[in-house]
């Protein structure tokens, strides 16, 4: 890539801005949604909304990697901007749930796109010693918008309509664009090859019914033999993929990769904190809203440390990476991460709000050390050829692991809820409801507020023990890597 002509700073600005619109899309809607169920009428299709954006994010993400490599990053990025824009436009002009969902599909596919390029084109414009910094910084748009998407999406729906919580990615999304047009450069890249869509389309039939299975996990009344369906289809899909990307020239993900130890363990590792991340960022909040009773502007902030001190975690990752092996950073990161598992472990039920603060700052510092190694290092470890590729399995790994252990999370709360209703006589799920709900937790009889407390502490400890074998396994994954320098790649 022509670095030399590329604007460096003003590019990262607009993989910044690129990134904190994906990020606070998530947020923002879900702020946004009781006013859309009002307005729209469909309630029973509400989750949908979430999970048709999740499954075509993740089923995008590998193909765009390989095309960043193919054709060039600056080209395949804009193309995502575009689909994310359009997408967003029409989100917004939908007058039907079903509508609604169609076109978040469509946004799906585009938002495939930012996280594993935006981290591409930081791989090429900077050097490895600056390169961690540069992530830490971009991963800081996530923590951002956990703060402002929901204090943005409630102003919105107040003063204008729910629609604008779409049309405002419009602006945003084609100042990335102009940004991205002018002031990123690079060499035009001649490929005879063509897109494997065979290998495509085996992928995503693997990854649709593997998402699919794990947002049928989550239900409250789980289909078992849609599950086992998705199962078979998934595993089905997975092996014809496998079998013929070892007899074309150009794969789509080159099963070569997975011959690296330190890939395959680095990008293990990634997915496994990232569905720890999940029960963190989702049920500390929980905790500070249904056992504290504090508003949710508030509870939210519990976990605010942890984006400040992410920065923090990348930059000291910056620092690592030049002198130690992607194994003891792991080793290293994964101890701060494991203090703060033991103490949400082990936190009694009158907990004061400080220590959120506390364990957020500490599991922040891991996330940020950890999440930055190993995407560098993923990069790191296989040829120039490949990043775009490398980086996408990388994000896809991440997403993966969030998607499946939000859904464990959700079952061990469900069912951890349902059998404390039945041993506190008087108490029910739907007063279980109004609890986690500040507003409405007011409403609920004074003697039953302190068992119903005590059930969803319940609910919450086994969450947090489930997420700390998380961490025991990603330390027990990082043992089996070699030592190898980050510095090192494959030919």
């Amino acid at each position: 890539m022509g670095s030399k002509k590329t604007n460096v700073t003003l590019v990262t600005i607009a993989i910044f801005i690129a990134t904190f619109m994906s990020a606070v899309e998530g947020t923002i809607v879900s702020t946004a949604m009781p006013t859309i169920v009002g307005d729209l009428h469909g309630v029973a299709l509400m989750n949908w909304v979430f999970s048709i954006f999740l499954l075509t994010n993740a089923i995008a993400t590998p193909i765009y990697g390989k095309l960043a490599d193919m054709l060039g990053r600056k080209n395949v990025f804009l193309f995502g901007l575009a689909v994310f824009i359009i997408g967003s436009t029409l989100s917004g002009l939908s007058n039907s749930m079903g509508e609604l969902i169609v076109w978040r599909a469509v946004q799906g596919i585009g938002a495939g796109s930012i996280m594993p390029i935006s981290f591409t084109i930081i791989a090429d414009i900077y050097p490895l010693e600056k390169r961690a910094k540069v992530m830490g910084f971009n991963g800081s748009a996530w923590g951002i918008a956990s703060i402002v998407a929901p204090l943005l999406g409630g102003f919105i729906v107040d003063q204008l309509s729910w629609h604008w919580i779409f049309f405002i990615n419009i602006p945003i999304g084609l100042l990335a664009v102009v940004m991205i047009v002018v002031f990123l450069k690079e060499k035009r890249r001649r490929t005879r090859q063509r897109l494997d869509l065979l290998g495509s389309f085996w992928l995503t039939v693997g990854l649709l019914a593997l998402m699919y299975g794990f947002q049928l996990l989550g239900d409250a009344s789980l289909n078992w033999l849609m599950l086992i369906g998705c199962l078979a289809v998934s595993i089905l899909g997975f092996a014809a993929f496998i079998r013929h990307e070892g007899r074309v020239d150009n794969p789509i993900i080159p099963l070569a990769m997975f011959n690296n130890r330190t890939f395959v363990t680095q990008n293990l590792v990634a997915a496994l904190i990232s569905g720890f991340l999940m029960g963190f960022e989702v049920y500390l909040p929980t905790w500070t809203q249904g056992i504290l009773g504090l508003p949710a502007s508030l509870a939210g902030f519990a976990v605010t440390p942890s984006s400040l001190m992410w920065i923090v975690g990348s930059f000291m990752a910056g620092k690592l990476l030049l002198t130690k092996t992607p194994k003891t950073i792991i080793n290293i990161s994964l101890t701060f991460i494991l203090i703060g598992a033991i103490a949400m472990a082990l936190l009694p039920e009158s907990t004061a709000f400080v220590w959120f603060f506390v364990i957020a700052a500490i599991c922040g510092t891991g996330f940020g050390i950890t999440i930055t190694t190993t995407t560098v290092t993923t990069q790191n470890q296989v040829s120039g050829a490949n990043v775009g590729v490398a980086t996408s399995i990388n994000t896809l790994g991440r997403t993966l692991g969030q998607t499946l252990m939000i859904s464990v999370f959700g079952i061990i709360m469900n069912v951890q809820m349902a059998n404390g209703v039945k041993q506190h006589t008087g108490t029910t799920l739907n007063m279980m409801n109004k609890l986690i709900n500040p507003q409405t937790a007011s409403e609920l009889p004074a003697r039953l507020i302190r068992p119903l407390r005590e059930i969803l502490y319940s609910g919450l400890h086994w969450i947090f023990i489930v997420a700390l074998l998380l961490v025991i396994l990603s330390f027990c994954i990082n043992w089996l890597d070699k030592p190898v320098a980050t510095s090192e790649r494959e030919a």
